[in-house]
């Protein structure tokens, strides 16, 4: 799973005008803020860009007349639908405000690590709950749904979460002071 996350991360990384596609599937952003998908020969939407993201379909969205790497501004966008319109927002205002702040701070790059190390840990999570939960019926999820919807998270998911995530935040204090953080 961290894997394909991380190739997913790098191949939006590139924002040189001579953006290298290595295999990625190539989309060309026209002047008319049109997508054209070059390996199937058609115009494609937001949504079917979305699905590539889910499917975890390695691509690049390129200006069309000058080269230029647009694929983290189409992820952008892309987050920026799904927090309008995708029900329950992900990111609070006070957590976008915290985000915007860092930005030129001398703090940034460890934020935007920070951040990645921690998506891709719950990522991880989740792979191995989904992988647990396939040993259990179809009978048993459907009396799962017939429970309150504010049932909690388990506790020992909750501690395990917890546990990570003070790792993570021990890493990065231990860099932030040049020492090594211990490992619990």
């Amino acid at each position: 799973m961290q894997a394909l996350f991380l190739s997913q991360h790098n191949m939006t990384t590139s924002t040189t005008p001579s953006a290298s596609t290595d295999g990625k599937r190539v989309i060309k952003k026209y002047p008319n803020r049109r997508l054209y998908d070059t390996e199937t020969s058609t115009y494609v939407t937001l949504s079917q860009v979305r699905s590539l993201v889910m499917t975890h379909t390695p691509f690049v969205v390129l200006d069309a007349k000058t080269g230029e790497d647009l694929t983290r501004s189409i992820l952008l966008q892309l987050i920026l639908e799904a927090e309008t319109h995708g029900g329950t927002p992900m990111f609070s205002e006070a957590m976008l405000s915290n985000i915007i702040r860092f930005y030129g701070h001398a703090m940034q790059g460890f934020m935007g690590s920070y951040l990645e190390r921690g998506i891709l840990a719950f990522a991880e999570m989740q792979a191995q709950f989904a992988d647990a939960s396939a040993q259990f019926t179809p009978d048993f999820w459907r009396q799962i749904n017939t429970l309150p919807t504010q049932m909690p998270m388990p506790m020992h998911m909750l501690l395990q979460m917890q546990e990570h995530m003070a790792r993570q935040t021990g890493h990065v204090l231990g860099a932030l002071s040049g020492k090594h953080a211990s490992k619990p």
